[in-house]
């Protein structure tokens, strides 16, 4: 993996294990968000009034091929956090609705989904989901005994984010459309990572980033949404609500033009593509996680926590994660990065504390041996790993 480590722009003076959080951007790729960011510069009006719908249209069927959409049935947008607050704040809840979640969504999640039902009088079911998981079914049987009468929608994650668990997306969808209920699937962790074929998938709703696992630049991410859903509120009115010239999609006037701003990183989507076919991605993905999966039992030894899942592709990408003791997560994060020069999340969720490690194309088995080594010290010489 050294010669894919030298293409990314990454501080060589810092162990960076948390790809997870915001990805990291290959130099061929951020020279092509550059090239994009100059022509914006050079000639402005053009690039956003005559050029920049064009371009963004060939990124967005880039990316439809990539995922298995439509080009006209997916939007940019900065990150999926922005994706999902525009479809809860317009999803028509009404006193008594019941939408089902499970108790390991992100955070930032949870409380925009609180927030609107909260003033809709409804209620964001948090089902629990039983920790390490044990098979597919447990999680799928855990999950419906949230279901009732009044549920709505599901809105589940595809890979979790402080739990890092790949949860059964594909079997959960099919369920609730039997039910009758709109699936709603954070993926934020999804594109480049795993596997994604939207139509295959037949979620509602689906939200991916783009500058996690597929590489781009900060800030590039996607909405997806099923024709007969379309086309939300935007969150921002702008030109492209009742527009003078309206195109063939409402769904993309609504949400496309939202004033000035610079929508560079959404047109690396086709360069992103290139580095991975040039790069044979695929194969530098399947040994991203063998390395993650084969270190993972180790890691439970070294803090005394716990692993969450069976070692396998059907729980796992290139992301693992561990429960551990620890009284005060902020401290182990800072000593980490301070004293070992090791950027990983150590996260609280609930009354639980996770630290997760994200495996990429720049890493290799020293990074993972230098991370074990900080942890053995720490468990040996504080008390912040009991």
């Amino acid at each position: 993996m050294e010669k894919t480590r030298s293409q990314f722009l990454l501080s060589p003076e810092i162990t960076h294990l948390n790809h997870g959080s915001f990805g990291a951007c290959p130099k061929p790729i951020f020279e092509d968000y550059q090239k994009w960011q100059l022509e914006l510069e050079k000639n402005t009006f053009n690039f956003f009034v005559k050029q920049g719908p064009i371009l963004l249209e060939k990124s967005r069927a880039a990316l439809g091929s990539f995922i298995g959409c439509n080009k006209d049935d997916v939007v940019f947008t900065m990150n999926p956090s922005y994706a999902l607050n525009i479809i809860i704040k317009d999803f028509g809840l009404k006193k008594g609705d019941e939408i089902l979640a499970t108790d390991i969504e992100y955070g930032a999640m949870d409380r925009t989904w609180n927030h609107y039902c909260k003033q809709a009088g409804a209620k964001y079911v948090r089902q629990h989901i039983s920790l390490p998981i044990t098979s597919k079914e447990q999680i799928i049987e855990e999950f419906f005994q949230g279901l009732t009468s009044n549920t709505k929608a599901i809105f589940i994650s595809h890979i979790t984010s402080t739990t890092a668990l790949r949860l059964p997306v594909e079997e959960i969808c099919k369920r609730a459309k039997a039910e009758g209920l709109i699936t709603i699937i954070d993926g934020a962790h999804v594109p480049g990572h795993i596997d994604l074929n939207l139509q295959e998938l037949d979620a509602d709703i689906y939200t991916g980033a783009c500058h996690k696992w597929l590489l781009t630049p900060k800030g590039s991410s996607f909405l997806y949404v099923k024709k007969e859903l379309q086309p939300f509120n935007p969150l921002l009115i702008s030109w492209g609500f009742e527009s003078d010239m309206p195109s063939d999609s409402q769904f993309i006037d609504h949400h496309q033009l939202q004033g000035t701003r610079d929508y560079s990183a959404f047109l690396t989507i086709p360069a992103a593509l290139k580095f991975r076919e040039d790069n044979n991605w695929s194969q530098v993905a399947a040994d991203c996680r063998k390395l993650a999966q084969s270190n993972y039992e180790r890691f439970a030894d070294v803090t005394g926590g716990t692993i969450l899942c069976p070692i396998s592709d059907d729980f796992l990408g290139q992301m693992c994660s561990l429960s551990i003791s620890c009284p005060d997560p902020v401290a182990l994060q800072d000593l980490l990065y301070s004293k070992y020069q090791i950027e990983i999340p150590v996260m609280p969720h609930d009354d639980k504390v996770y630290i997760r490690y994200s495996i990429n194309g720049y890493h290799t088995q020293d990074d993972l041996d230098k991370l074990f080594s900080a942890l053995e010290e720490i468990r040996n010489s504080t008390d912040l790993l009991k």
